[in-house]
């Protein structure tokens, strides 16, 4: 899906990393919300309330999911998905656009 329909965009920003994250809340009419976003290059550690997926939509990076040593290598578009109440660790090496689904 390249864009989303009839949706309410939450104006202000969810700045993380001393801006070097950001994002935007898209809010669907069934309630559920998905965050539109951006990370320059760097090393990230985030934690999760909820199920969430993460869709690289363009970027090169790796990430480390919650109870594995390795990482995962996504060059140019990929997906992964993070349990709940979980950290995970990203290498960002060049502008990466991301979009994140929050899953109840």
């Amino acid at each position: 899906m390249s864009q989303f329909e009839q949706v309410t965009v939450v104006k202000q920003a969810n700045v993380y990393f001393d801006g070097k994250v950001t994002s935007r809340t898209v809010i669907f009419s069934d309630g559920t919300k998905k965050t539109l976003g951006i990370m320059l290059p760097g090393q990230y550690e985030f934690g999760t309330d909820v199920v969430e997926i993460m869709e690289i939509i363009a970027g090169d990076l790796s990430v480390q999911l919650p109870g594995s040593e390795q990482w995962i290598t996504i060059n140019g578009s990929g997906e992964f998905t993070v349990p709940a109440n979980e950290k995970f660790k990203l290498d960002v090496r060049v502008v990466t656009d991301y979009c994140c689904s929050y899953l109840a």
